[in-house]
This record gives structure tokens, C-alpha cells and sequence, in this order.
């Protein structure tokens, strides 16, 4: 009686695993995304982040930016420091922002007393959320 109770629950076991195989090893073979389109996609995020990186710490190394921040007695390096420890979505949106203010400037549709209005709200903004 025993040992007809430990056959059965051992076929069971069995038939369970046996039955299960192909469905595990289909599974394995079909991922949802293929690696090689993870790997591009993380190489392609974190060749747009050090663009936009690049991007807003131009725009705060121009000549004009420092002095607007030393007027506002912000240091620079600090916000230097805290730009990368933005995330994706905040760096992109102040990238494209202070490009848009650059060329703004440059078309004369911003006066420099509003560029540096813009620089110093945008660096109270990194300082904030750096530190939150």
C-alpha cells in the first residue's frame, strides 16, 4: 500500500516533469526581447543621457552663465556636480530647454537680462532636485 502510494506520486512527478520539458525549453529559445536589442537599446540611453549631460553643462560653462550664478551666489561646480545625478526625463527636458534658450539668445527673441533669469531658475532647479 505504501510503496503503490510513492509509485504514483513518483509517476506523477514524472509525467508532470516530462510534460512541462518542451513547454520549458520553448520558453527559454523565445524571449520577449532578443539581448542584442536590450544591449542597443541601453547603449542607445546612455549615449542620449551623456549628449544631454554634455548639453546642459555647456550651457552653464558659457561666460555668461557664470557670471549670472556667481550673481545669484550659486556655485558652479556644485551644479556641475549635481547635473549627472539627474534622471533620464529631467536632463533630457532641461537639455532641450537650454538649447531652445541658447538659440533663442542667439536669434535676439530673449534679451540677456532673460537668458540670465533662465540660467539661474534653471540652476536652482538642479540644485533642488538633486538634493530631494
Amino acid at each position: 500500500m505504501q510503496s503503490s502510494r510513492i509509485l504514483t506520486a513518483s509517476l506523477v512527478f514524472a509525467l508532470s516533469f516530462v510534460l512541462q520539458a518542451p513547454l520549458l525549453a520553448t520558453a527559454q529559445n523565445h524571449h520577449v526581447v532578443p539581448p542584442a536589442e536590450l544591449q542597443q537599446a541601453t547603449t542607445s540611453a546612455a549615449h542620449s543621457r551623456q549628449q544631454n549631460i554634455n548639453s546642459v553643462e555647456k550651457f552653464f560653462s558659457s561666460e555668461q552663465a557664470e557670471t549670472a550664478l556667481k550673481s545669484a551666489h550659486l556655485d558652479p561646480v556644485q551644479i556641475q556636480n549635481a547635473v549627472p545625478m539627474l534622471s533620464n526625463q529631467e536632463l533630457a527636458r532641461l537639455a532641450s530647454r537650454a538649447d531652445q534658450a541658447q538659440k533663442d539668445f542667439a536669434a535676439g527673441r530673449l534679451t540677456e537680462r532673460q537668458v540670465t533669469l533662465i540660467i539661474i531658475a534653471a540652476a536652482v532647479i538642479i540644485i533642488v532636485i538633486a538634493v530631494s
